[in-house]
């Protein structure tokens, strides 16, 4: 069992890293997951465009988990058993989250070879016998999501329609849509990307429409005077990447929480598995039903057919640089955050007290219950002028059950385990 005190031993760890002009100041917490959490989420999210690293993450962390159950046997392996462990299985993780890292990221490799080298001599496990058992995870999660669909040579450029309530590039970039491959993506614990496929979006004639088209017009706009100083403070500060932020959530929760590397890798790899599917089914539901951003919705609404929404040509939202370059239905944030908070509620129960914390405007709030933050995502993409309400409240009932359906089907307990420490 990996404890707090690993910190105190890594802070040599930390001042290497530093010194190699590297932005791994997340590094040296509680145990190896959400050491190799860091590194990886750094790593892949600012270069994967959209929430594509989610895949890169997913197979980090299904490695680890592997490596470590080679040695505890507490849990079922996702890529399958690794025989005859030994070394240790702190070694065994980090290995197979860098050889992970290196195969999906090569030209960061010298970097990654760094990283783990100074990781691992700042805990005395240079040469360690797990070392070869984390290659074998890696290599068992490389090969089984070879050909998955991911990152293709020749991805779709996709510009959506012209016609009302179809989807186009947005301002300011007028980018079209990013990772348009992603909804077909192999998923990690679904049979098929449209196991849980969305219903379409409402029609615009329909009152459900109306209400979301209204709502979203007068507390979204950037001239707002419906949304209260506490809504616009709510938006400001969920305008922070939703990946890095539950990401950095996820590991302030481990390294508070947790005491068992284990349980922590195993927190880690149900959250981001869960995940990934979320967004492999979010982005099926918005390439097959492309609906437009609200911004496009209200600009042109005097021409959407329906009498009941009065368009307004000037309308921009709360952030005008912030409308995501992709469809609006359904929202990726709370297909996201449904599948986080879900997992996270079949860990720990609901209530628990946690903190998030956004770099957009650096700035904590705690909160005390999962449900809670679920609640305040599926109402400030409303705020931020970038949803509809039923484009978050259908994506976080979604996030929800492919999370369950994780919980229950994968990493399960073993329950010929025991809990003595595996250090």
């Amino acid at each position: 069992m990996q404890r707090k005190s690993t910190m105190k031993r890594l802070l040599g760890l930390a001042s290497l890293i530093v010194c190699m002009c590297l932005n791994w100041a997340g590094l040296a917490r509680a145990d190896v997951a959400s050491d190799w959490n860091a590194i990886a989420s750094q790593t892949a999210i600012p270069v994967r465009p959209g929430p594509s690293a989610i895949l890169d993450l997913a197979m980090v962390h299904a490695a680890m988990h592997d490596a470590i159950q080679a040695f505890q046997g507490r849990f079922e392996p996702y890529g399958g058993p690794i025989l005859s462990a030994s070394g240790s299985p702190v070694a065994a993780a980090a290995r197979a989250a860098h050889d992970v890292l290196v195969a999906r990221f090569p030209t960061q490799s010298a970097t990654l070879d760094a990283i783990l080298d100074s990781y691992l001599n700042g805990l005395g496990l240079q040469g360690d016998a797990g070392l070869i058992i984390g290659q074998q995870a890696a290599a068992n999660i490389l090969n089984l999501r070879a050909g998955d669909g991911s990152f293709p040579g020749n991805p779709e450029v996709f510009v959506g329609g012209p016609g009302p309530g179809e989807w186009r590039p947005t301002p300011p970039a007028f980018a079209p849509m990013a990772t348009p491959w992603l909804g077909g993506v192999t998923p990690f614990t679904l049979k098929d990307p449209t196991q849980f496929r969305m219903p379409p979006p409402p029609s615009l004639s329909s009152g459900r429409y109306v209400l979301d088209y209204n709502e979203v017009k007068a507390l979204g706009s950037i001239n707002s005077t419906a949304r209260t100083q506490a809504q616009t403070d709510l938006a400001l500060f969920y305008s922070d990447n939703f990946l890095a932020l539950w990401e950095r959530t996820l590991r302030g929760i481990a390294d508070t929480h947790i005491n068992n590397i284990g349980d922590s890798a195993r927190l880690f790899a149900l959250a981001n598995l869960a995940t990934a599917d979320a967004l492999i089914t979010a982005w099926d539901g918005k390439r097959l039903y492309h609906f437009w951003r609200p911004i496009t919705a209200i600009q042109n609404g005097n021409d959407d057919g329906n009498p009941r929404t009065a368009g307004d040509a000037t309308w921009v939202p709360l952030i005008p640089t912030n409308t995501p370059p992709y469809p609006e239905y359904p929202s990726g944030a709370n297909n996201l955050t449904g599948a986080m908070t879900r997992t996270l509620e079949r860990f720990f129960g609901n209530k628990m007290t946690f903190s998030v914390f956004s770099a957009f405007v650096n700035q904590t709030r705690t909160y005390q219950r999962f449900s809670d933050m679920a609640d305040d995502v599926v109402d400030v993409r409303i705020y931020q002028g970038i949803h509809f309400r039923t484009a978050d409240v259908v994506a976080r009932r979604r996030g929800t059950r492919i999370a369950d359906l994780a919980f229950s089907h994968f990493l399960r307990p073993t329950h010929n385990h025991d809990d003595d420490d595996d250090r």
